[in-house]
């Protein structure tokens, strides 16, 4: 049976949230009174689903997001506030947050979003589970259409292959999923589109988009594709990322590090990608790029 752990220093609303739960069958709510109060009882009995309060005595919640996302990877968030701003929100999405509702709208949006995270969640324990059982594999994966929305499955699953393989610290396999992000945007962006890092410093977001979907319907950018092969052993995990773009060469990125530079975009994906793997190296053509994450001894 599913276990919620309820995080709020108001017994009233601890109540309210409980009250909401008991509409969906067959799950077990725990409760407590604040951050620290939660960590204990995670510790003794790690929850498929933590429900917690903003503000609060002790820790409060956007300390016991990052806490759990760091300690215990698996177990989603949902974020409640009385104070919805977006601000909040922000900071929500930023701490770990799975979900983010304000308490007046507790009533409409709370059971809906619990049973679709206990189901997500269960899937993902259960792909984790069976990728535990890999110890040597080669996936290859395609993004056609240039359709940038898979992305965050091809990161979910790298994350699990990234957990099985021991190359990251326990709950740092997010973090290393940054530089992949980047990888796999910029083969998207600059590779297959030939969208230049400038564009974003001479556009604003909505003309920026408005450009990536027009190259998205036209030749010779629409039929490229990327590919991605992600190798799993027991020295760690290894991904190859190639467009079907031109090129570039590597050697010409200016360092996003120095002065002159520092509010410059061109350069900090590939900064990123450096600073987050072991090793990150392109092919002679610059359309293939390679990173690396070793497995910790």
């Amino acid at each position: 049976m599913p276990t919620v752990l309820v995080v709020d220093d108001s017994r009233m609303d601890q109540r309210l949230v409980g009250a909401l739960l008991k509409e969906t069958p067959k799950l077990e709510v725990e409760y407590a009174a604040n951050g620290l109060e939660a960590l204990l009882f995670i510790q003794t009995r790690p929850p498929d689903l933590v429900i917690t309060d903003y503000l609060m005595p002790e820790m409060d919640g956007l300390e016991l997001l990052l806490r759990v996302g760091r300690e215990h990877p698996l177990i989603p968030v949902i974020l409640m506030t009385g104070y919805g701003t977006e601000e909040v929100a922000f900071k929500a999405a930023r701490s770990g947050a799975r979900a983010y509702v304000p308490k007046p709208a507790l009533a409409k949006l709370l059971p809906g979003m619990v049973s679709q995270l206990l189901t997500l969640c269960q899937e993902k324990r259960e792909l984790n589970r069976f990728l535990q059982t890999i110890t040597d594999t080669d996936s290859t994966f395609v993004i056609e259409d240039n359709d940038t929305t898979v992305i965050p499955n091809m990161l979910e699953y790298a994350a699990a292959c990234l957990r099985n393989a021991e190359a990251c610290d326990e709950g740092t396999e997010e973090l290393s999923c940054l530089a992949l992000e980047e990888a796999l945007r910029n083969a998207v962006h600059h590779g297959n589109l030939e969208l230049s890092s400038k564009l974003r410093e001479e556009f604003d977001d909505e003309k920026y988009s408005e450009l990536f979907e027009q190259r998205r319907k036209q030749e010779p950018y629409r039929h490229r594709k990327v590919y991605i092969k992600v190798r799993i052993s027991h020295e760690g995990a290894t991904f190859i990322i190639r467009d079907e773009g031109p090129g570039f060469d590597p050697s010409t990125v200016p360092d996003p590090t120095a002065p002159e530079n520092l509010e410059a975009v061109c350069g900090r994906g590939i900064w990123l990608m450096r600073s987050l793997m072991d090793d990150v190296s392109y092919n002679e053509t610059g359309n293939e790029v390679t990173l690396i994450k070793r497995r910790r001894r």
